[in-house]
């Protein structure tokens, strides 16, 4: 296929693509649960406000929100997912008081018969929908705000300080006192009973709620609907269709011009006083990488000792809802800026001269960063810790999305570092694209992923204080899915291929068609595959049969990991100078394999709709997470951050045996992390969703079982493991830059 193919190709994928998840984004905002303006009972007597419901969300959001349990199954997984749990207690109680007014007895105790006959009547009482949208009233029964009060006491001990609740409250590793006033104690279980209502309630004119049936519980009616058979079937031909074109396709068009260069072509390349200034950035992400493992152990601890770190009371000052909410935030901290770094030594490199104030940027960059990582961090603990109102703590503290979590002051600030890295990336690179050399087009799609790592972060400024949460999450998933697992990935494999051509292993034009026809194959999977996260986030059927599809389009370009993997493998040995180079590409050698493995085989157990289904908000999610965030992400931005120093100290000979222990101990350590606890864990959360319900899986009950508790504590062994590996990387890195040695 010729370039221009390629580029007509990939531009058709790109806008249609768009053009189709901006559509049922549309659908979305149409089609969200209602947020009720007022919840009556039957005498049209007021109970609640729709912005008691949305001032509930922001509660909910300043405490951590996806960072202390989940809703519609996202978020952290040590406390309950509070739709699931909020459903079966009011369940529970109206099963209760039912059974005792017509049987005299619990209902436990009933018959078999009778309990099906009375669990039939109570999926009929909750599953009708009373919405009128008319008037945009929500009409309960009596015994239903009874369900609601009787709910709203137990929250109030569990996130207040009832003694009572003092073992649960240490399973779920919540503090005392995390809300500390009644009145917001109620709004933010009126915001449950929200969330709970669209889970139970079908839509107008279907027999499916407005979560498509999620969370499972046979015993409020919510089973898998036909819809999710289907298109999990459907997806899986995909799968196999898939893979079989992109073998034959690749087969046919694979174009690979492997050179064999005499000597390093970077060996004598200029260095700028603006490439020198990237130094610090390598600092700051080799500390930023100790802080957030340091948090990971902590975080990590909280599940099995919820109210300290062995024995010390630390969850009054960092409770787990901060520490997991820093443990994810500055790995993608970390990474971004390992990344950003690596773009800004390349671009000045390509003509061996700075811009005018090119260094200035660089540095203004670097403080501007160090605000954002610092100030958001900050806000957030004040937001948790609730010194925050609900306005100051939207805008300052904790937004309570993962991923997203930091206010949205701080967000704005980081949208303006990003566009101000992409000035700067454009600066050097623009002459020489109208210069009309060979790297031209490779260079055009270096900016263009550029471009779209700065644009598509500020899809996180879409949503306000009070967006629905159905809208929330579409945008939301923009971020994270498109942001961090879509153009990050066009970034990456754009500047593998670009190191390559720089060292002369691969011609230009080959390694152009390759990065053009990897970004189509990869973006016509990726973009619509963001539906895959929406199936349960109150969104319409489509979304699930297009999440579905698309989904499985995203791991057939990962069956071909292996040729990529064996071909750079190939490059290594392609002559002796690169033996330098071994260990930065031994490290994108790691890569593939964690793409295979955590994106690929990891994601696609998550992501059929059927499977999504019992497993959302199970630790089969962070089995994902943790392989695909720092196995690709993370052992790619190490990468990178290698290659940097090589050509920065291209005449200082390396500790190779630090930087092979490096290697080995982050690899195995991430390997047995996943492997002996969190795979094991999830696995018998999926069995217990299946047989009993979402509810239970997620329960303390379950959760705490003695052999729960026993893979728990296994990931010690690999998380010790991986610790080391960060204090070597941490060692190797200061030993090159900053310690005195002979060049």
């Amino acid at each position: 296929m010729t370039q221009k193919k390629l580029w007509i190709a990939f531009a058709l994928v790109v806008g249609l693509s768009f053009a189709v998840l901006l559509y049922f984004g549309t659908q979305i905002y149409q089609q969200a649960p209602p947020v009720p303006q007022k919840v009556t009972n039957e005498g049209g007597e007021l109970l609640f406000t729709g912005n008691d419901i949305k001032d509930g969300q922001n509660i909910w959001q300043s405490i951590g929100g996806q960072e202390i349990g989940t809703v519609w199954g996202h978020g952290a997984y040590v406390a309950p997912d509070w739709t699931a749990d909020y459903l079966h207690r009011e369940a529970q109680y109206l099963l209760s008081k039912w059974s005792q007014a017509d049987y005299g007895k619990e209902f436990n105790t009933l018959s078999s018969a009778d309990r099906a006959s009375m669990e039939s009547r109570l999926q009929e009482f909750l599953r009708v929908n009373t919405y009128d949208k008319a008037t945009g009233t929500l009409t309960i029964s009596s015994e239903r705000y009874e369900a609601f009060l009787h709910n709203k006491e137990h929250y109030a001990g569990l996130f207040m300080d009832d003694p009572a609740l003092d073992k649960l409250r240490a399973d779920y590793a919540i503090a005392k006192n995390t809300i500390k006033s009644e009145e917001r104690m109620e709004k933010m279980v009126q915001f449950f009973f929200w969330a709970s209502w669209a889970c139970v309630t079908e839509r107008p004119g279907s027999d499916v709620t407005y979560t498509h049936n999620w969370p499972p519980d046979e015993q409020i009616g919510n089973v898998p609907t036909s819809d999710l058979v289907l298109w999990t079937g459907f997806s899986i031909i995909m799968l196999l269709l898939g893979i079989g074109i992109m073998i034959f396709v690749q087969a046919r068009t694979r174009q690979e011009e492997t050179l064999r260069p005499m000597e390093d072509p970077l060996m004598n390349q200029t260095i700028t006083p603006s490439m020198w200034a990237v130094k610090k950035y390598f600092w700051i992400v080799n500390l930023l990488i100790l802080v957030q493992v340091l948090l990971g152990v902590i975080t990590a601890h909280y599940g099995v000792e919820g109210d300290g770190f062995y024995g010390i009371d630390i969850a009054k000052f960092i409770p787990y809802s901060i520490t997991r909410t820093w443990h994810i935030q500055l790995a993608i901290f970390w990474i971004a800026t390992a990344w950003l770094a690596t773009g800004l030594y390349i671009a000045p490199s390509l003509s061996g001269k700075d811009p005018k104030f090119q260094k200035l940027g660089v540095n203004l960059l670097f403080i501007a960063l160090l605000i954002v990582v610092a100030g958001s961090l900050i806000g957030q603990w004040f937001g948790v810790m609730q010194r925050l109102d609900l306005v100051n703590n939207f805008w300052f503290g904790h937004q309570g999305y993962e991923y997203v979590d930091l206010g949205r002051f701080w967000q704005i600030l980081l949208v303006v570092g990003l566009f101000l890295w992409l000035a700067l990336m454009i600066r050097p690179i623009l002459p020489i694209i109208k210069k009309g050399t060979s790297e031209k087009g490779l260079l055009i799609l270096f900016l263009i992923s550029c471009a779209a790592i700065a644009l598509f972060y500020g899809a996180g400024l879409m949503w306000g204080r009070t967006t629905n949460l159905a809208v929330a999450e579409y945008w939301r998933w923009w971020v994270v899915h498109l942001w961090v697992e879509g153009f990050f990935e066009v970034f990456a494999t754009v500047v593998a291929a670009f190191l390559f051509t720089r060292m002369g292993l691969l011609g230009i034009k080959s390694a152009t068609n390759n990065v053009l026809f990897a970004t189509v194959i990869f973006l016509t999977g990726g973009i619509l595959g963001t539906f895959h996260h929406l199936y349960f986030t109150g969104t319409p059927t489509a979304v699930m049969a297009l999440g579905a599809t698309f989904s499985a389009l995203e791991v057939v370009p990962l069956v071909l990991i292996g040729f990529e993997a064996y071909h750079n493998y190939r490059m290594s040995k392609a002559t002796e100078w690169l033996k330098d180079y071994k260990w930065p590409i031994y490290f994108l050698l790691s890569v593939s394999f964690w793409n295979f493995l955590g994106a690929g085989i990891f994601g696609f157990i998550i992501n059929p709709p059927i499977a999504l289904y019992y497993m959302q908000g199970l630790n089969t999610t962070p089995v994902h997470g943790h392989a695909a965030l720092f196995g690709v992400y993370g052992m790619l931005g190490i990468g990178l951050i290698l290659f940097v120093l090589r050509s920065m100290y291209r005449r200082r000979k390396w500790n190779d045996k630090l930087i092979s222990f490096t290697f080995w101990t982050l690899n195995i350590g991430l390997l047995l992390m996943v492997v002996l606890s969190l795979l094991p864990v999830g696995l018998m959360q999926t069995v217990a969703s299946v047989k009993e319900g979402m509810w239970y899986a997620r329960s303390a009950e379950f959760m705490q079982q003695p052999l729960v508790s026993v893979f728990k504590w296994l990931r010690i062994l690999g998380d010790t493991i991986f610790a080391i590996g960060t204090l070597t990387l941490f060692w190797f890195v200061y030993t090159l830059t900053l310690k005195k040695n002979k060049q």
